[in-house]
């Protein structure tokens, strides 16, 4: 038997974590000494405070801890349990992922002011290109929003493109567009160019559009991912601001080269620009 000290001490908790599991039910002492009330534990009763643990830590309330741990939760529930569980944690670790990633993409931007830009900014005309496209809302030009919309909605439009047996023509373009009181709120659309004999689109699940002209467009080729856009587009600011132009939107983004590792990227981003 071990007094409730050295139990702590082997299990790696408190004693005061002991003493709360001990009052809630989830772990009792194998005796409490009737006159002094000191707990006492057996060796076996390690491995019940090691699934606490382990359970604990997977984000499982107490209550829930204590339904699994007497039973009260069947074999396939818990595995349920356990699935939404790691798929709620894969999720968790995917959007801090991202989130480092936007955090080191300013810190790169920010270590890089004064020094000469790796961008070259080219003014040029956009032609008109028919596309078949796909629309969602984001909930603001945020990456963090942007990037979950994005992505399948460009995944879904390729299937439906390959269902109705539509080739794409050119690199895919994503452009955007404020959404009126949508509270900063924005448009999503995604396009692949199609032939000029594609039309129509209805009962194929797309919409075949006709891109317009950017009569002038500041671009600069983005290598890597789009998360990683930061210093590109404050490039692109500073030379509109510079070179007398104003922006007259959203950039377009032009999907060069899309490998499966986005750090391989190659994407031009092209804002419209007029002169005042």
């Amino acid at each position: 038997m071990f007094n409730i000290g050295d139990f702590a001490k082997h299990g790696r908790v408190s004693v005061r974590m002991l003493r709360h599991y001990d009052a809630i039910g989830l772990l009792r002492p194998a005796r409490v000494d009737p006159v002094s009330g000191y707990r006492s534990y057996e060796a076996a009763q390690l491995a019940r405070l090691n699934r606490v643990i382990a359970l604990k830590d997977l984000g499982f309330t107490l209550q829930q801890v204590l339904a699994v741990l007497d039973e009260q939760v069947d074999a396939a529930e818990l595995r349920g349990m356990l699935r939404l569980r790691r798929a709620e944690l894969a999720a968790a670790m995917a959007a801090d992922a991202q989130r480092l990633a936007r955090v080191e993409a300013r810190l790169r931007t920010i270590e890089s002011e004064g020094s000469m830009t790796v961008h070259e900014v080219v003014v040029k005309r956009v032609p008109a290109v028919r596309a078949a496209e796909l629309t969602a809302v984001a909930a603001s030009y945020e990456p963090e929003d942007i990037g979950p919309v994005i992505g399948p909605l460009f995944d879904e439009l390729c299937r439906r493109l390959a269902d109705a047996g539509v080739a794409g023509t050119g690199p895919s373009v994503a452009r955007y567009e404020d959404v009126p009181d949508g509270d900063g709120a924005v448009l999503v659309r995604v396009a692949v160019p199609v032939g000029a004999a594609v039309t129509g689109g209805a009962g194929r699940g797309f919409e075949v559009v006709d891109l317009p002209e950017l009569a002038e467009a500041a671009t600069v080729v983005h290598r890597g991912s789009m998360d990683d856009t930061v210093g590109a587009f404050q490039t692109l600011a500073r030379f509109i601001a510079e070179n007398g132009y104003r922006s007259a939107g959203y950039a377009r983004e032009l999907y060069l080269e899309c490998p499966d590792d986005q750090a391989d990227w190659v994407t031009e981003l092209q804002e419209p620009v007029i002169r005042p």
